[in-house]
């Protein structure tokens, strides 16, 4: 019983509702204003000419009438472009309203905004306050449930890669409100909901992979050297999590990646050395490639003929000078080598 009722509960099917045009039903409303203020001021008048029962009439009638114009008055609603209203009645679900206008409902229908409520995210934990808070600053103006595009920007947050290096991420977040009953009724606070899950997603994504490879594999995804391609996969477990609030992920970007201060001195001293490695690995090829093709052209031009050993002293001299970091000083052997 207990699983159907919670089945229920977050399944509330969204109903649009098409309400009464705000402009005719003000104007009665005026018009009863300017009636009720008559029958009470007639009514008084009535009463001291001793004319006690049109007097009593007239004055508990202008007065009711006053009343109810009032309650009336909680009927009307303006949305502007862009935005939603979604009404309970007596604490059950009205109708949502979802088309820009000035329109008249049902004054005891409530509209419902958990965005508005400000002890909503007081039992947030501290690690989630700031960003809880950036999300909840954008939509707190009114119960009405804004379904404009919006941008919400993580915190930087320390996690470890899948190497178990500590690395400091933060990524940006464009959402919106797709459907605002789920987003009213499923969801305690959506805006609390979309920033505890963001956090939780950028860290389980991030600990998969590594923050950068030391090796030449060009097929392994890094988050410094694959940030588009884990920034959608990202997107995708996000938008997974937040379905059931109503709230569409439209895209999601790291702005931020580093290493942690602990590591990050360590990281680029070997980031160096890597490039130090790879620089003199392609001198070498170089180089090699350089001598073998003088060797080739002095052998087939015969300009000098060389044999094994004068090969081996010309080899080393011209890889001294073509791998080396100073410039070569030229040494006159006047002599002979034997």
């Amino acid at each position: 019983m207990d699983n159907e009722a919670g089945f229920k509960l977050n399944n509330i099917e969204e109903k649009e509702i098409k309400p009464l045009g705000g402009g005719l039903i003000l104007l009665l409303v005026l018009i009863g204003f300017g009636v009720s203020v008559w029958a009470i001021v007639a009514g008084a008048i009535s009463l001291s000419k001793d004319d006690n029962v049109i007097g009593a009439v007239l004055l508990t009638g202008g007065i009711l009438l006053v009343v109810v114009l009032s309650i009336m008055l909680n009927g009307f609603h303006i949305l502007n472009p862009n935005e939603a209203l979604v009404l309970t009645l007596f604490g059950k679900y009205y109708g949502t309203i979802k088309k820009e206008g000035f329109y008249y409902t049902n004054p005891f229908a409530g509209a419902i905004n958990p965005a508005k409520s400000a002890t909503a995210s007081a039992a947030v934990p501290a690690a989630y306050g700031a960003a809880t808070t950036a999300v909840a600053a954008q939509q707190t103006a009114g119960k009405k449930i804004s379904t404009k595009t919006l941008t919400f920007s993580n915190e930087r947050q320390k996690v470890n890669d899948v190497l178990g290096n500590p690395i400091i991420i933060g990524a940006v977040v464009i959402w919106r409100v797709a459907d605002p009953t789920k987003a009213v009724f499923n969801v305690d606070n959506y805006n609390t909901f979309l920033a505890i899950q963001c956090d939780s997603t950028i860290r389980n994504v991030a600990r998969l992979y590594p923050y950068d490879t030391m090796e030449n594999d060009a097929d392994e995804k890094t988050l410094r050297g694959s940030s588009q391609e884990i920034a959608d996969s990202m997107r995708v477990e996000l938008q997974q999590r937040v379905s059931e609030a109503g709230l569409e992920i439209k895209e999601v970007r790291i702005t931020h990646l580093s290493y942690s201060e602990e590591i990050a001195a360590a990281m680029l001293q070997r980031q160096q050395a890597v490039a130090v490695i790879a620089a003199r690995q392609k001198i070498v090829e170089g180089a090699v490639s350089m001598v073998k093709m003088a060797i080739d052209q002095l052998g087939q031009e015969e300009i000098v003929i060389l044999d094994d050993e004068r090969k081996a002293a010309m080899v080393s001299n011209l890889l001294v000078v073509l791998c080396g970091n100073k410039d070569a000083q030229p040494i006159v052997n006047s002599g002979s080598i034997y």
